[in-house]
């Protein structure tokens, strides 16, 4: 009404890096994404398994994202800053300069992405001393945690080693630009460091392993200063991070999350009633948020700490405040898809028809597969062609990175209809790599009715559909596709003190968008697919007993 007095609306600000591009978003306090901006960060491989990243080029993109969603806004509604990236590994030296991961000696270069594997080696080495940390990450560590990573750059980069003033999680690189505070997030440095929530870092595990140099100085170069994820961090934004950023001085920056915990954050929170699903009135336990990107995560959250063999965690408050966090995963789901898609021979007549039937490659072949169906249900279409997905290692849960791919059924056809039935296989397989994780966190004591899913590949339907006929369990889809935004910002929202509590944050900013149900009739037809995927595996393993015995 005129003359009224209008409470201004308050906005913040949510920062994602990625494995290829960094985005932010400009949220407001219902959750609802009011501007969304996107750039590409370089990627290299100087060699198989070697995958490296520039901190400078990640943050000059985190400033050009974040000047063009603020852009016209009144600087005085933006109240908080929140990030979340990759758990890739940053280097920089004491003078806080980018330091060389590579033989190269390329400074620039000072990343090691999360998806690298060259520390095979220093892992199984880590793993053979059956350390008591390595209860908290499902028995035995992955490649992709930061430890082996440490390990392979002592033995292998001794120069960089003696220079390195500091070694940070990628999401803890982005607060310390930002506020100039050395402090680490509980996330990063419990779920892939071997912090421990009620006892700090245990100085035995890193002298057994060969890095007793960093208990040295109260273990200043990987973090004496541990925060809850959304407490706010120093005195917010510096003014040269503000000028960098285009946002206000002094604004709250918030203790960061890994990618996957934000969009769990921005997912497994939300109001769900009205829409029939089985958690409704039943705790938050009994949901499962699915993090679906280049790679995919499944967390379950647990009142007291489960152990699942080759699952990871249990992690103490490392998602949601005061609840334990078990982490599934996948190490390559949409850059699997991506690579079986774009490798086949007939890749270049899809992506000539996508074109001009103004589709996406994947959206083409979804119709494409509705065409060729027939009377089948689609799913039905790879009754003899099945596909095992560990082309990059299995993480979850049999935590064996030598496993590799398998196809099964394939034929002399090289045409379109055989490319979108191998695209088809390969989602399924993904699918029931997630009933696998879900079975082995089950059977460890871990409730779970419903699917939440975020990420890229939440937004194929064919995906969506598969998870919840495979699995049997309803997905429910946030009405914002950019929930691993919502999440970041969940945690600018908590820094800024305008809501008490991360719970309080997740329940008013996360929001359900639509439901997919499964379909029961199919039952059948996917118990019997997954009797064959649990078959794949076990022919990989006596083959390779086989083959190992030369």
């Amino acid at each position: 009404m005129p003359g009224e007095k209008q409470t201004a609306v308050k906005y913040y600000v949510g920062v994602d890096v990625g494995s290829a591009s960094v985005r932010a978003a400009l949220v407001d306090g219902s959750g609802s994404v009011v501007a969304h901006a996107e750039q590409p960060i370089q990627v290299w491989e100087p060699q198989p398994d070697h995958y490296e990243q520039s901190s400078a080029d990640i943050w000059a993109a985190c400033c050009t994202v974040t000047k063009q969603v603020v852009r016209g806004v009144d600087a005085r509604q933006i109240r908080g800053l929140g990030f979340d990236a990759t758990c890739s590994l940053v280097v920089v030296d004491k003078q806080c300069q980018p330091l060389a991961v590579n033989c190269e000696g390329q400074n620039h270069r000072n990343v090691i992405m999360w998806m690298d594997h060259r520390a095979a080696s220093q892992v199984e080495r880590i793993n053979a001393t059956q350390h008591r940390v390595q209860n908290y990450v499902g028995g035995a560590m992955s490649v992709e945690m930061e430890p082996p990573k440490l390990l392979w750059i002592k033995e292998n980069l001794p120069e960089s080693w003696e220079k390195v003033g500091y070694f940070f999680d990628l999401p803890d690189f982005l607060s310390w630009k930002a506020t100039g505070v050395t402090a680490r997030s509980l996330c990063t440095v419990v779920c892939k460091w071997t912090y421990m929530s009620d006892r700090g870092w245990d100085g035995s595990f890193w002298k057994m392993i060969g890095l007793e140099d960093l208990v040295k100085d109260k273990y200043e170069k990987i973090g004496n200063l541990v925060l809850s994820p959304g407490e706010a961090v120093g005195k917010g934004l510096t003014p040269e991070a503000a000028k960098d950023l285009g946002l206000p001085e002094g604004i709250a920056v918030a203790a960061s999350l890994i990618d996957a915990h934000a969009g769990g954050l921005g997912v497994i929170g939300a109001d769900v009633k009205g829409h029939n699903l089985p958690c409704e009135n039943q705790p938050i336990t009994s949901r499962l948020a699915m993090i679906c990107g280049t790679s995919s995560c499944h967390m379950g959250v647990s009142e007291t700490p489960i152990f699942v063999p080759g699952v990871w965690g249990p992690y103490f408050s490392a998602m949601v405040p005061g609840l334990w966090l078990n982490e599934g995963g996948q190490s390559a789901t949409g850059k699997l898809i991506d690579h079986v898609v774009r490798g086949h021979v007939s890749f270049p007549e899809l992506e000539a028809k996508a074109a001009a039937s103004a589709h996406s490659i994947y959206t083409y072949l979804n119709s494409h597969l509705e065409l060729i169906k027939k009377s089948l249900p689609v799913g039905f279409l790879t009754v003899d062609l099945h596909v095992w997905p560990d082309f990059h290692g299995n993480r979850s849960p049999l935590t064996d990175l030598t496993l590799k791919g398998m196809v099964v059924g394939l034929t002399l056809s090289r045409g379109l209809d055989e490319l979108a039935l191998i695209y088809l296989a390969t989602i399924q397989a993904i699918a029931l790599g997630t009933r696998h994780i879900l079975e082995a966190m089950q059977a460890a004591g871990h409730d779970i009715s419903t699917l939440f899913l975020c990420g890229g590949l939440s937004k194929n339907p064919l995906f969506v559909q598969m998870h919840a006929d495979i699995t049997g369990k309803p997905v429910v889809l946030s009405k914002e596709v950019e929930s691993v935004l919502v999440g970041a910002a969940i945690l600018g929202a908590c820094a800024s003190g305008d809501f008490a509590s991360i719970q309080e944050a997740m329940a008013k900013m996360g929001n359900i968008g639509r439901v997919v149900q499964p379909n029961h009739e199919h039952k059948r037809f996917y118990d019997k697919k997954y009797e064959v995927f649990l078959k794949l595996v076990e022919h990989q393993r006596e083959y390779r007993s086989i083959m190992s015995s030369l």
